[in-house]
């Protein structure tokens, strides 16, 4: 059944040209706090002068060597997988020399404001302005999504391009061309998006014309055919990516066998949206559906859609992470906002406000429980030591003996962390930086290289730096963080230390 929000002036009246409809006032408050957020994540950029995080270091060194006519190579020691979007916004980047990694991250917190626009118009269309505000600020206090934002995941711009398809559609059934348009570029950051374009074009088609078929089968595809090119040209191996991500995955440990994958699903939704946000979706669901069951069909079939990717993925044997559900976790978002706000899609009555009240208690209980549990100082600390583990790494290779320690070999770290940060600020190709622990891996492995004997060698020295930049992988070896034998220290900072041999 579905119920107007509040009773609006007959058409015609002086009262109804004067008096703008609740949404419209619901809107207009939307725009100016949308202002306000951009304005605070503008001032944080500044105060946190965060950097890319790894995977989106090689899109820009991609990219760079992609514009300067270098060969790409994607296949080296715990090299990310390739996103052909990505390569080409690295690209474009260069031409902003050495500050492209702070606009990377620039554009992706820019990605990440769309994405909560995208996100309020979700829950608007779907129920109320009030229900869409409170999803969106329920994207903003799960912590874990502004905080790949500020470290500039790739996976921002893909969720941003996948909501904004859903909202299109919402708005109009069948739209065609436009949706298939951003799912096709989501489909060149994240595979999964191949398979939610193939899901779209069945609905798409289903009432088209044969030419219309064709021109959306062509978009829909073009989204993988960019992908497999891009393989292909640079290995030769069209489905190169999908066979190095399922060995990278098996090396770290991140494959899991089909019968383990509907229950790691509870869990990882759980540790995106939390345990109450995830209840209440399960309730704000059940209220939708028998309020206006047409208006939840699209954070349905959003969640449906991105658990069947996932389901997807973890069968063609690429990792099995939590973050490769975000998109049907937004989708959780919007249907737990229905739980607190969806009384403002009933008429008024005893039940609206019972509802109202109720609703009132819960968001004012849960804001006390996180001011008194929530540890600010945690998230402070992370965010600036990205710039400051940024700046000691640029102190340490600036240094002129570091610099002349360098024309006499290889530049090395402890393991594959620091690699692209270190290639990135020094300028080096591929195959000049690499990882100590290659030189304790199988012998018999492709990527093992002998122990180091002239060059640099980076140390980190900071206890919280080194469990993020030295000891992440309980497979590496200890002396990892030893340098090798005959390099004199030259250089030191908080987080790093330079060791040189000519």
């Amino acid at each position: 059944m579905e119920g107007s929000t509040l009773t609006r002036p007959q058409p015609g009246t002086d009262s109804a040209r004067a008096a703008p409809s609740p949404g419209e006032r619901g809107d207009g408050l939307a725009k100016i706090v949308f202002a306000l957020l951009c304005v605070g994540f503008a001032i944080g950029f500044f105060v946190f002068p965060t950097y890319p995080v790894y995977d989106s270091y090689y899109s820009l060194l991609w990219g760079r060597d992609l514009l300067h006519g270098n060969p790409l190579v994607f296949d080296g020691f715990r090299y990310p997988t390739e996103h052909p979007l990505g390569i080409a916004a690295g690209a474009i980047l260069q031409l902003f020399g050495s500050w492209g990694d702070r606009l990377w991250v620039a554009m992706i917190l820019a990605a990440f404001l769309v994405l909560v626009a995208g996100v309020y118009r979700l829950g608007r269309i779907a129920a109320t302005p009030l229900v869409g505000a409170v999803a969106a600020a329920l994207l903003l206090t799960r912590f874990d999504y502004p905080f790949l934002a500020a470290r500039g995941y790739i996976d921002i711009p893909y969720m941003a391009l996948v909501v904004w398809a859903a909202t299109l559609e919402a708005t109009r059934s069948r739209r065609g061309v436009p949706v298939l348009i951003l799912l096709a570029l989501a489909g060149m950051l994240r595979p999964e998006a191949w398979f939610l374009s193939a899901m779209y074009w069945v609905w798409v088609s289903w009432k088209a014309t044969w030419r219309q078929r064709f021109v959306f089968a062509a978009i829909a595809a073009s989204g993988p055919l960019v992908w497999a090119s891009t393989d292909f040209l640079v290995t030769g191996d069209p489905l190169f990516s999908q066979h190095y991500t399922s060995l990278s995955a098996e090396d770290l440990g991140r494959q899991r066998p089909l019968s383990q994958l509907p229950s790691a699903i509870p869990g990882f939704f759980k540790d995106l949206v939390k345990l109450p946000v995830f209840a209440a979706a399960g309730l704000g669901a059940l209220l939708g559906i028998v309020i206006s069951p047409r208006r939840m069909l699209m954070p349905i079939a959003l969640l449906l859609a991105g658990v069947v990717t996932f389901l997807a993925i973890g069968v063609a044997g690429a990792s099995v992470i939590e973050r490769y559900l975000a998109v049907p976790a937004l989708a959780l978002m919007v249907l737990a906002a229905v739980t607190v706000a969806g009384w403002t899609m009933l008429s008024k009555s005893w039940v609206r406000t019972v509802w109202m009240v109720a609703a009132a208690v819960i968001v004012l209980a849960g804001v006390a429980y996180q001011a008194t549990h929530l540890n600010l100082s945690r998230f402070d600390n992370e965010l600036r030591f990205r710039g400051q583990a940024h700046t000691d790494l640029t102190s340490v290779l600036k240094d002129p003996r570091v610099q002349a320690g360098l024309r006499c070999g290889p530049l090395t770290g402890p393991n594959h962390k620091i690699v692209p940060d270190s290639r990135w600020i020094a300028d080096l190709g591929d195959g000049k930086v690499w990882a100590r622990a290659q030189s304790y891996r199988d012998p018999d492995s492709k990527y093992t290289l002998p122990l180091q004997t002239k060059g640099v060698a980076i140390v980190v020295t900071s206890r919280f730096a080194i469990f993020k930049h030295a000891w992440t992988d309980a497979a590496d070896d200890a002396r990892i963080q030893v340098p090798p034998p005959g390099f004199k220290r030259v250089k030191t900072s908080r987080f790093y230390a330079a060791y040189v041999r000519c």
